[in-house]
């Protein structure tokens, strides 16, 4: 049930009327229907792993009440322990196994062992990653001494399945989401109107120009050897360009769906595309996973290498980012993506700019400074790149792509065979509308501001006409995947 389908409008629909109107009448109503409906929303995309969503809730909602109620320190730390163990267990059965086997029976081979590597039939749980983070940062954050335990199963279990969330996020941190369950919503106006035009700037993202670059994409990664040099090169920024529209686009439309029911979720895009560095671009991307990645596997790590100075630094991120890679899936591909990363933020130590946030500087009408493009097209490169090996298949894959984009076969071919025009022009009209509104919170909040309520009108039907134009594609979330 994908936010931009037909089923969905019905879906939010009904549950809307319902959560404004009865659900108020009687105490924790709005919450009993958001689990429902969350429930509702999840079975429908992976039916037979509710019960296994429904399990780890349970267990976990009586782990934050363990520690929490442990007096002995070693106890306190012994349940948060088995909280880490099993969250991380879970997801290292459904999404590594796999993997592993055939690690293992690569290894085997490599030593002259002949061995068969029988896969298992493992079905694997939508979202998974997102809910066990959630889960996870829950029972840490209580044996912290940070985090209340929750005594409310139905508000605890409608923080691990808020519907808008679930399947691809953004992370929400207990401290940021579960208040905000103990009170009842009204219907709050204006947070509902900009929820709306959030919700319209994500559709066009990800209907108008991800939808339109998906094709492109696809096609180059799954045979590079039809394309000439200059093709590749500028598709890997389609890559990026797809990407950012896909998720981003999620996110605001989730985003967007959570303010009409009076609830504020993390923000997880902070137009990343502008960023001046490799620093700058992941403080700007995915921040709900870069924060949790910082605070549970960066900070602890970097402590205990301190006296390594920049090397405990520099090992301390090479270390996270492996760790990102593998929270994407189990394949070489995504190990080779972290790396390559961490590898990036080398530089950054040794100079001792990695802490410095960039300024983004303009100079006549708001337009961006000439050092300002230069950084952020360098920033781009360096990024998309990266994307070879995170959308190929295989590493032998990503590494035919880059042979093929380097081997200067030239450019006779065109730029990339039959381009995607219309997806290119308006990945131009994106970027340029989020840059004036880069101080904002979402791209069409910066043009409220500057126009009479007739101009915005005409923009919202304009937008919207566009979305139904170029809507018919059934394009799934990149991020659903993970």
């Amino acid at each position: 049930m994908l936010f931009n389908s037909l089923r969905f409008l019905l879906f939010f629909s009904v549950f809307f009327a319902l959560y404004h109107g009865p659900a108020k009448a009687f105490r924790g109503g709005q919450n009993w229907l958001l689990l429902a409906g969350s429930y509702a929303f999840y079975a429908f995309a992976s039916w037979k792993i509710l019960p296994l969503l429904i399990l780890f809730t349970g267990i976990f909602y009586a782990l934050g009440i363990a520690i929490e109620r442990a007096t002995e320190p070693s106890r306190k730390s012994l349940w948060t322990g088995v909280g880490v163990v099993l969250g991380l267990g879970g997801l290292l059965y459904f999404k590594y196994t796999n993997f592993f086997i055939e690690v293992f029976a690569d290894l085997l081979s490599g030593l002259g062992f002949r061995v068969h590597a029988p896969t298992l039939s493992i079905l694997m749980p939508v979202g998974i990653s997102f809910w066990t983070f959630r889960l996870l940062s829950y029972v840490i954050e209580i044996g912290r001494g940070r985090q209340r335990a929750s005594y409310d199963k139905v508000e605890f279990a409608s923080y691990v399945a808020f519907f808008p969330c679930i399947l691809s996020g953004p992370i929400d941190r207990p401290s940021q989401f579960l208040p905000q369950l103990e009170k009842q919503r009204d219907f709050d106006e204006a947070l509902a109107v900009d929820g709306l035009r959030q919700i319209l700037w994500g559709l066009f993202k990800k209907v108008v120009v991800a939808d339109q670059l998906a094709e492109a994409g696809q096609k180059l990664i799954a045979d590079p050897s039809h394309y000439s040099s200059g093709g590749l090169f500028v598709g890997m920024f389609i890559f990026l360009l797809q990407m950012y529209a896909d998720f981003s686009g999620y996110t605001d439309m989730a985003t967007g769906v959570s303010k009409l029911l009076g609830l504020r979720i993390a923000k997880n895009f902070n137009y990343p595309l502008f960023a001046q560095n490799i620093a700058d671009y992941w403080r700007r991307w995915h921040m709900s996973l870069t924060s949790w990645l910082t605070d549970y596997v960066f900070l602890p790590l970097n402590i205990k290498w301190r006296d390594n100075e920049n090397v405990g630094m520099a090992a301390a991120i090479i270390v996270t980012f492996l760790a990102s890679g593998l929270w994407h899936g189990a394949n070489e591909t995504f190990v080779l993506w972290g790396l390559y990363h961490g590898l990036l933020y080398v530089p950054l130590i040794v100079a001792g700019t990695m802490s410095k946030k960039p300024k983004l500087t303009t100079v006549q009408f708001g337009l961006p400074a000439p050092s300002v493009v230069g950084r952020a097209m360098l920033t781009m490169a360096l990024v998309s790149f990266g994307l070879i090996m995170f959308n190929a298949p295989t590493v032998t894959g990503a590494v035919a792509y880059m042979i093929r984009m380097f081997s200067l076969t030239g450019w006779e071919h065109g730029v990339i065979g039959q381009p995607p025009t219309w997806g290119l022009l308006w990945a131009s009209v994106m970027l340029a509308t989020e840059w004036f509104a880069r101080e904002r919170e979402h791209g069409l909040a910066g043009l409220v501001s500057l126009a009479s309520s007739r101009r915005r009108m005409a923009l919202y039907v304009a937008l919207t006409l566009c979305v139904v134009v170029a809507s018919g594609q059934d394009v799934g979330f990149v991020y659903f995947q993970f």
